[in-house]
């Protein structure tokens, strides 16, 4: 519990009103979008990047945790408190620092939520690209400590991609900037891009500025149905193949490319009905391929074209298009009933965000596949498949110790697989405290330790959310 002289500091720092330790509070920041729990000793509101670098110097002074937190939609425990920490909410750092057009660039707090970006972006007919599953309520702040991305992320990367520069507070007080406002930037070492992704383990960001793209005038839909997984990721790999090595390739880059395998169409077909998810599948559909393409008007149906092309092959059941708002909606309808029917096969849903090499993917799958039936754990599988990006999902009881221990098992098997395959640990979702056990499965010795010592160096007393990430040097 913080001593009361100390709550007393921050509230006098901040205000009575943006300082809480009542016990409705603390409950309401004890945890994410993980199954974990952990009270805090006190919430902080900061309303200005003085707020901010305030906070972390009295943290500095009293040796006090601190973790940072935007809308706690993260699964994989950023955000999630440790015992004697402070959670610092950006809830209230919302503003709109800048809009900027001329130059396609945004200057915004870390509070304010990502599809609210885009949406200022679309009004002057540009674009925010990443687009995370979780837009609508998600925070930019956390879409910068996890290196989000989003189905667009095939054509467009993720958000790192999309970052010119930051203001940010590191774990030992200093005010930093890094980056700049332009697209080419080679004065110095590149620091904006090591604080994307790194959790709030080494800075707290303050203001990001955002590079825009112009919006295409037109996108177009394919939802592709096939009688099998290994058919799907064939089709996958005529459409991002290299057309040089591959004559069955072709050159158009889809805006995405998402995948549902054969768990994720049982899970809409049994429990669906209601979203209305179950309608309009082929009988023997067996893995779902969404496909996306925009661009100029009068070129996204030779676009489109091309990827129908490629898709046909073995397997193929049936291509639907859609080129309409309505039309496109309606096709995406499945993939976006997915979170809640999977939900229904049991309570639990341990998610792993894993990646492999595009050209691999059936392999994965494959392994995915045998590792569910070995382990007796019902496993449902979709994800960015333009990217080789799949979230796997072990659905489990957790008052069941019996399913609880194979899941335990399923999970180190597959972490295995997919490192062998060349893959890593997390796509998009980041590692927080729930992967930290397998960094160093991926990571050799001298690696590691050298991004410890980064680690260090941003935060000597290790304050700044610690126990995820990394394990402790």
């Amino acid at each position: 519990m913080l001593q009361p002289e100390i709550l007393a500091e921050f509230q006098t720092l901040l205000s009575v009103d943006r300082v809480y330790a009542d016990a409705e509070t603390l409950a309401l920041y004890a945890s994410d979008e993980t199954p974990r729990y952990c009270l805090p000793d006190a919430v902080l509101f900061p309303a200005s990047h003085d707020d901010v670098l305030a906070i972390v110097r009295l943290a500095n002074r009293h040796r006090l945790a601190l973790v940072a937190r935007g809308a706690g939609s993260g699964n994989v425990g950023g955000a999630l408190p440790v015992t004697g920490s402070l959670v610092v909410s950006f809830e209230c750092m919302k503003r709109i620092v800048e809009f900027d057009p001329a130059n396609r660039l945004i200057v915004v707090e870390p509070g304010v939520v990502t599809d609210d970006i885009d949406a200022i972006a679309n009004s002057v007919g540009l674009m925010y690209a990443p687009d995370p599953g979780s837009g609508a309520y998600c925070r930019i702040g956390g879409n910068l400590a996890m290196n989000a991305a989003g189905p667009r992320c095939v054509k467009y990367g993720a958000t790192r991609d999309h970052v010119l520069g930051l203001r940010a507070v590191t774990g030992a007080g200093q005010e930093i900037r890094v980056g700049g406002r332009t697209t080419k930037y080679a004065t110095a070492y590149d620091l904006t891009r090591l604080l994307v992704g790194s959790e709030g383990t080494l800075a707290l960001i303050t203001e990001v500025t955002l590079k825009l793209i112009p919006a295409p005038e037109r996108v177009a839909t394919l939802r592709v149905c096939f009688s099998s997984n290994a058919a799907a990721c064939a089709a996958v790999s005529r459409i991002m193949g290299n057309p040089e090595k591959n004559p069955a390739a072709q050159s158009v880059v889809p805006s995405a490319l998402e995948f549902m395998d054969r768990r994720a169409i049982e899970a809409i077909s049994e429990y669906g009905g209601e979203y209305g998810a179950a309608e309009g599948l082929p009988a023997g559909t067996q893995a779902i391929l969404m496909v996306e393409a925009d661009g100029a008007a009068a070129d996204v149906p030779r676009q489109i074209a091309a990827l129908e092309a490629a898709l046909a092959g073995d397997g193929l059941l049936e291509i639907q298009s859609g080129f309409t708002a309505a039309e496109i909606a309606n096709l995406w309808v499945a993939r976006k009933s997915l979170s809640h029917a999977v939900k229904k096969i049991a309570p639990l849903k341990i998610n792993e965000d894993v990646v492999v090499p595009v050209a691999r993917l059936a392999n994965l799958v494959n392994a995915i596949d045998a590792l569910g039936k070995h382990h007796r754990v019902p496993i449902v599988s979709f994800g960015h498949a333009g990217n080789g990006n799949l979230h796997v999902n072990l659905m489990v009881h957790a008052d069941d110790a019996e399913e609880m221990a194979c899941a335990r098992a399923c999970r180190d098997a597959l972490i295995e697989a997919v490192l062998g395959l060349g893959g890593s640990l997390s796509g998009e979702h980041g590692i927080g405290s729930e992967k930290r056990a397998y960094i160093e499965r991926e990571l050799d010795a001298s690696t590691l330790a050298l991004m410890q010592a980064v680690k260090a160096l941003f935060d000597p007393q290790g304050l700044l959310n610690p126990g995820k990430k990394l394990p402790d040097a």
